[in-house]
């Protein structure tokens, strides 16, 4: 079975303010099958939320400009969506030690390979989130 196929029109929330990076993942995922959408920072995030887009997954930057973190956007996103996967991807190889996580999250270091974020995010969506 394919990537495209596991995914099977999952929905995912990328949030990373470096637009190449942001732009690469997420044309890795819509080929994956994913239904995608990407914002810049914790802000646009939000308002997609808020506008009705419910992501089975968000994979989100820890270092976002602006107020709010990755770490922050995750546990504001999981109020709005209890069930709500989330994979953290940092440069910063102690990123995790400083923040803290919703339960059930995963990291993945920069630079990744997308192939393996679209496998990654494939399993994440198939198995359920304990809210």
């Amino acid at each position: 079975m394919t990537e495209a196929r596991q995914a099977c029109g999952a929905k995912v929330l990328v949030v990373e303010d470096e637009v190449l990076i942001g732009e690469m993942i997420g044309e890795a995922l819509s080929d994956s099958g994913f239904e995608v959408r990407i914002a810049g920072d914790a802000g646009k995030a939000l308002e997609h939320l808020a506008g009705g887009f419910e992501p089975d997954v968000l994979f989100t930057d820890i270092g976002l400009p602006g107020d709010m973190d990755g770490s922050l956007l995750a546990f504001a996103a999981r109020k709005m969506c209890p069930r709500l996967a989330v994979v953290y991807a940092s440069a910063a190889c102690d990123a995790l030690s400083n923040i803290r996580t919703v339960p059930g999250s995963a990291f993945v270091p920069k630079p990744y390979s997308p192939r393996k974020i679209c496998s990654l995010l494939s399993r994440m969506t198939q198995a359920p989130i304990a809210a």
